[in-house]
Formats: C-alpha cells, sequence, structure tokens
C-alpha cells in the first residue's frame, strides 16, 4: 500500500468528520433505525461509509473492504426520508452524489476479510455519538492478520489533554499511525496543520488511571472492579468508541480494559483494529486479557483472543497478572 492510498485514506475520514459532526449536532429520533441485534445505527453511520468506501474504491476498484453497515435496510421502502436525509448529509463533500451512487458505495463495505483489506467502523460508539459524547471513525489496513495502517477520526475529542471527556471539542482530532511510522494528530477541521507526535507518557504520582466504557454492558464490571483492587485502586474514565486507545496513546490514562461479559465474547476486528496500531505505535502494549497479541487473520472477529487489555508498558504486565489472578479465583 503506498503512502498516497494512506494519505487519501486519512482525507476521507476527515470528510467523514465532517458530515458526522453536522449530523450530530441536528439528530433526531427519525434518523436513527434498529439493527437486527437492536443497536442503534444513525444516518451517519451510513452516510461515513459510503464516504470512505467510495474514496478506497476511488483510489484501487480492486480493493477490499470489511465494514460493519450495510445498505440493506435503507433500500426498502419505508426508508425514504432517511435516504434523502443522508443524501442532504453527504452534499457538501460529495456534491453530485445520488441516492444509487451512495447505496452502492455503502455496500463495498459488505466484503470478506482476505490477505489484506481495509476494515471500517463508519460510526464507533453510536450511542456515544446519540447523546453528544466521544465517538470514532475507525479505519485500518490489515495484511496477513496484522494491522499495518490505522486512523481514528474523533470528532469531540481535544487537543487540550485537560478537556474533560464530556465537554465535545468544536476541532477534533484525526489520529493516525503506521507500523514503525510513529503514531500521529492532527485537526480535523486543518487539512494544512502540522501533524504532532503522539507518545504516552507516565503520570507522576503512579496511581492507575483506568478508562472504560460508558456502557456497564460491555464489560464485566465486577471482575473489572477486583482487579483494579488488586492493582491498588484507579482513577477511572468512562467514553465511548476507540478513543479510549487514543487516551491511552496521549497519556491520559495508563490501561484500557475489557473483560468478557460471557467465557465466548468475541470483538469485532473493526472495533479494534486502528485503536490497537495507534496505541502500540504510541509506545503501549495491546494484548488480550490473558497478554496474547490480537489475531485479525481469523475473520469478522477476534475469534482467538478474548478481552481487551491495551495498557502502558509499565502496567501491562501488572494487569496481565492481576486478571490471571482473578480468572483462577474463578476456576478454584
Amino acid at each position: 500500500m503506498t503512502a498516497a492510498a494512506f494519505e487519501s485514506a486519512i482525507a476521507a475520514v476527515r470528510e467523514a468528520c465532517v458530515v458526522t459532526r453536522a449530523v450530530q449536532r441536528e439528530l433526531c429520533t427519525g434518523d436513527v433505525l434498529r439493527k437486527d441485534d437492536r443497536s442503534p445505527v444513525t444516518v451517519a453511520d451510513f452516510a461515513a461509509q459510503a464516504l470512505i468506501a467510495r474514496r478506497l474504491a476511488s483510489a484501487d476498484p480492486t480493493v477490499v473492504v470489511v465494514g460493519e453497515e450495510s445498505a440493506s435496510m435503507l433500500r426498502s421502502n419505508d426508508q425514504a426520508e432517511l435516504r434523502r436525509v443522508m443524501i442532504e448529509r453527504l452534499r457538501p463533500v460529495w456534491p453530485d452524489v445520488t441516492v444509487d451512487d451512495a447505496l452502492a458505495a455503502i455496500d463495498i463495505g459488505g466484503q470478506e476479510p482476505g490477505r489484506a483489506f481495509w476494515t471500517l467502523d463508519p460510526i464507533d460508539g453510536t450511542k456515544g455519538f446519540m447523546r453528544n459524547g466521544q465517538y470514532a471513525i475507525s479505519l485500518a489496513w490489515i495484511v496477513n492478520g496484522r494491522v499495518e495502517f490505522g486512523v481514528l477520526g474523533c470528532p469531540n475529542l481535544s487537543a487540550d489533554l485537560a478537556r474533560p471527556f464530556e465537554d465535545p471539542d468544536p476541532h477534533g482530532l484525526i489520529i493516525h499511525a503506521r507500523r514503525g511510522g510513529g503514531c500521529w494528530s492532527i485537526a480535523t477541521d486543518d487539512p494544512a496543520c502540522v501533524p504532532q507526535p503522539v507518545r504516552y507518557e507516565p503520570p507522576a504520582d503512579g496511581l492507575l488511571r483506568l478508562c472504560e466504557s460508558a456502557a456497564s454492558g460491555h464489560s464485566d464490571q465486577l471482575a473489572v472492579g477486583r482487579v483494579v483492587e488488586a492493582l491498588g485502586g484507579a482513577r477511572r474514565y468512562h467514553l465511548d468508541s476507540q478513543a479510549k486507545y487514543a487516551v491511552v496513546a496521549r497519556g491520559q490514562a495508563d490501561c484500557f480494559l475489557r473483560l468478557p461479559v460471557r467465557a465466548d465474547d468475541r470483538e469485532y476486528i473493526w472495533d479494534h483494529a486502528p485503536g490497537e496500531i495507534i496505541a502500540v505505535e504510541a509506545g503501549a502494549r495491546v494484548s488480550d486479557m490473558r497478554g496474547r497479541p490480537f489475531d485479525f487473520g481469523v475473520g469478522r472477529r477476534l475469534e482467538r483472543n478474548g478481552g481487551i487489555l491495551c495498557a502502558s508498558p509499565e502496567w501491562h504486565p501488572r494487569v496481565v497478572a492481576a486478571i490471571s489472578a482473578e480468572l483462577a479465583g474463578r476456576d478454584r
């Protein structure tokens, strides 16, 4: 994959940030659907996937994109208004778009993983998006089961590390990383800005700073509590989406931890691929709860991995040890 292709991917995420920010400002109940798993999907999800998949396919017509969304529910006769709103939101960055264009672009993301492919979550953290909180536009390039490039568009995340996560930033950030090339951030609304390096820095006081999902159902909260207690306590922050990986990468937290609610829980690849390389290139370590590296080469889910742990090099082995003790306690 060429440097120009990666720049095109970043530009696509930037366009999606423009559109999703506008949708978030004006979101109403009519712009939300429920998928079969009852999770919400908004017009922003569809618009962002259409924009990014179109850009990727324009750069390479043979591209493989594994996306979260499908245009099938938009094609039904009773979704004419949602289609109209989607096109209205797309026009500022895609002036000549038609409904057929947009639906076809969304469905570019319906492919299956192969040796080399893009994976896309157009709105990661839809519930956060719907309550004007943190969310991410998440795109990654995967080759032979390993992430080689990732980009997170975080329209509500501030360059000011002191700004509270629940206070949406008017500019937002795009954070991207290429394997061996470090991690970098740029403003979502300034294409000419100079990229800034992103690097994890440990805190002064040594107390664990833990970020977790805002939705309690994403993780075994009781088990996480016991792990935290074994580690001597923590300051805990709650926010949605892969922005949590960016928060660790930037040194605003030392650890992002998710323990599975059920033993057979497996995460979707698009929910972690860009975050993984961003955190790693910033100096953090990423693994499953047992310390094993992620394997992105076995389909749409991380079938060989259970749980999520992104932590600084100092904290990662300590958290793995505390989790191991927690798991051993369950088996006794």
